[in-house]
């Protein structure tokens, strides 16, 4: 009885150990060169500070005087370089275009990945850098997994016209337990909550913090809900949770056959089709 117990107590050691290894790399930053701005796109570099902390680095893409603004906002451990197919048709539409790197991605500056609660503060930074810059144009924003939840966690309150939302976590205990269970089956959301112990001692961040489904009903703006119907990482019902959470008017789109995957490559015609119609309904002159 007493070997059993020894070696339940150091398998429950190794666990333990190889859960905060795994937990210091899902925090570690993403950063890299990204290197020159595509030459089919009329690109400004530009730099701004955030509360974050961070120097946020990223690309403004020049539209057609009258038109609206759209800032895109990345998934975790990407960069602005995974939203220039989006720039691209926003751009052939007419619209200026803000693509950034948040905080401890790409080639911003940042010490940890913090899952939406210093992002949040880029997304802010962002928003005002766009509205000094182009004081005049409504503004919409897509954001991608990490870069949703950091809008909605910003609470932008009256600042954005318009918001498409892809493949967003309701809550950071959705998040962990989803991709635990993928990767490791049915025993791995057991894990769960020594991945969330971390947030705080890792980050300075309590899982209360990061649960969008709390905050998405303070948006008060038009609302387009993605999700893939195969997605594990955020499930379908998860989307319709958020999806119950916000105010009107909302829709939502569950793409057929896609995963948590860039749902503008798993569906690209009826995604430009989508988006340009939702953009041009809410991003007029007139409020």
């Amino acid at each position: 009885m007493r070997r059993f117990l020894v070696i339940g107590l150091l398998l429950f050691s190794c666990a333990t150990g190889a859960v905060w290894l795994a937990g210091g790399v899902l925090v570690a930053p993403a950063q890299r060169v990204i290197g020159p701005p595509p030459p089919d796109l009329p690109v400004m570099a530009v730099a701004f500070s955030s509360a974050s902390g961070a120097t946020i680095k990223g690309w403004l893409v020049a539209g057609e005087k009258g038109k609206g603004a759209i800032l895109l906002l990345h998934g975790v451990r990407a960069d602005r370089r995974t939203m220039l197919d989006r720039a691209r048709f926003l751009h052939t539409a007419g619209y200026h275009v803000l693509l950034i790197d948040m905080q401890a991605h790409g080639e911003s500056t940042g010490a940890a990945i913090t899952f939406g609660v210093k992002e949040a503060q880029d997304v802010q930074a962002a928003l005002d850098y766009l509205t000094a810059q182009l004081p005049d144009a409504p503004i919409g924003v897509i954001g991608a997994s990490l870069g949703g939840a950091a809008l909605v966690l910003a609470e932008p309150k009256g600042r954005v016209r318009a918001v498409v939302l892809e493949a967003v976590y309701p809550t950071i205990e959705d998040a962990v337990a989803d991709r635990l269970a993928k990767y490791l089956g049915p025993p791995g959301p057991w894990l769960a909550p020594l991945l969330l112990w971390q947030l705080e001692p890792r980050l300075g961040v309590k899982p209360d913090q990061l649960r969008p489904v709390d905050h998405i009903a303070a948006l008060q703006t038009p609302l387009l809900l993605l999700n893939g119907t195969l997605d594990q990482n955020t499930t379908p019902t998860e989307a319709q949770r958020l999806y119950a959470a916000a105010a009107e008017p909302k829709s939502l789109w569950l793409v057929p056959g896609a995963a948590h995957v860039d749902l503008y490559r798993a569906a690209p015609e009826a995604y430009r089709a989508r988006i340009t119609a939702f953009f041009a309904r809410y991003l007029s002159s007139a409020p």
